[in-house]
Order: structure tokens, then sequence, then C-alpha cells
């Protein structure tokens, strides 16, 4: 799981933080995802974010990074009925994970979802994942970067579930969560994490493609930067 440093002041209203926990994450992408797609439906920005040009506003490797990572886990917020214990409670993780590995992949961003608690996070997350493929078509991500985008996560929340196997999980699932250092596997977290790195990908792509561009210090800040945010 992949480090972050300590939490010292609070995130403005539009920042999503993962050091927040589990509960305020989730709290606040509910929120952040709604006022984006308002934005969306005005016009007031270019959607999807992969579409911006550099140098236009919203145009910036942040902004699209950002933007991208988060149209992709609306599809968290569109569940009717979003069982939140299922992405942050550590009790229930083992049930997500099994109702993830069962649920057979498909390509859609449009979705249906079926009313079963676990199914429905599935379905949402498979869709947030087949959105980053798209958006990285648009971007002209290379394509070996992003191949196999369903499979390689299908492989983390196998380890994830490994993990949650063991003896005093949960114990050291809530010392993470206390140190604000590591990010434990819950689904809400690996999500986090799989939908941040692809995001960064399209970000490179659609904002920093030339090879001049990516001699700078500001494409060294990028390499560098773990989240958007890093590059405020």
């Amino acid at each position: 799981m992949a480090l972050f440093g300590n939490h010292k002041t609070p995130p403005p209203d539009d920042v999503l933080d993962a050091r927040a926990g589990p509960e305020a994450l989730l709290l606040s992408l509910d929120r952040v995802a709604q006022a984006y797609l308002e934005k969306a439906d005005r016009g007031d920005i270019v959607y999807p974010a992969c579409k911006r040009e550099p140098g236009t506003a919203g145009g910036g490797a942040r902004e699209i990074w950002r933007d991208t990572r988060l149209e992709a886990l609306r599809y968290l917020t569109m569940i009717p009925g979003r069982d939140d214990s299922l992405l942050i409670a550590p009790a229930r993780q083992a049930e997500m994970i099994e109702s993830f590995l069962r649920l057979k992949p498909h390509d859609e961003t449009v979705i249906d979802f079926t009313g079963q608690a676990g199914d429905d996070v599935a379905i949402a997350i498979i869709a947030g994942l087949n959105w980053l493929n798209h958006c990285a078509g648009i971007a002209k991500v290379d394509r070996a970067k992003i191949t196999g985008i369903l499979r390689n996560f299908r492989k983390v929340v196998v380890v994830a579930q490994r993990w949650w196997s063991t003896d005093g999980a949960e114990a050291r699932c809530a010392e993470m969560l206390a140190a604000r250092q590591q990010l434990p596997p819950l689904m809400l977290y690996l999500v986090w994490l799989e939908h941040t790195h692809l995001a960064k990908e399209v970000a490179a792509a659609a904002a920093l493609p030339s090879e001049v561009v990516r001699t700078t210090d500001a494409w060294t800040r990028f390499e560098a930067a773990r989240d958007p945010e890093d590059l405020s």
C-alpha cells in the first residue's frame, strides 16, 4: 500500500484526502463528485478532463489528474442505498472482496445496478476502471502502461484478500488508520490507489505529451508526485 506523510492542515473543501480516514474520504467524495458533475452539466468545465488542452483552464497536469480520478470514483457515489461498510468497515472486507472476485468483469461505463449490495459496489468499481481505460484511449496513453486494467486490479484484490485472512488483520488496520502513514487494504483505499495511479497516466499523456516538456523540472516534479495535491 502507498505511504503518505502525516496530515498537518485541513484540506480545502474540494480536495479529497485519504489521510483524513475512510469515513471522511467517502463523505467528501459524495460531496465533491456531486459539485463536479454539476459544473460539468452547466458547461463550466471541459468534461471529461482528458479532453482538455494543455494551457487552457483546467488543462494542467494537476487538474486533469485530480478530475480524471474523480470522474472514475464518481461511480461509487451513484449506488442506490450504498452500503458504506462494504467499502470501509474492516469486518466487511472479506465479504466485499468475495463479491468483487465473483462478479464477471464487463466493459461498460453506463451501468445497471442490481439491488445486491456487494454486487453493486463491484459493478461501480469495474465501471470506474473502464472509465479510466476509456480516458486513456482519448488521451493516447501508451497502451503498454495500462494493458489489463481489470486483470491487474483483481490481482491487487487477491493480495488484499490474503491480508485480511491473517490473524490480527483488523487490529493492524486500526493501527494503520491511527498512524495516518500507511493505507490499509480497505476496498475504498484499493480503489483510491488504483484510480490515482491510472489517472496519473492519463494526465501525463493529456497535459505533458511532448518529449520537450518531459525534460523539464515540471516533469520531474510530476513523476515524483503520489497525489495531484502534491503539485499544488
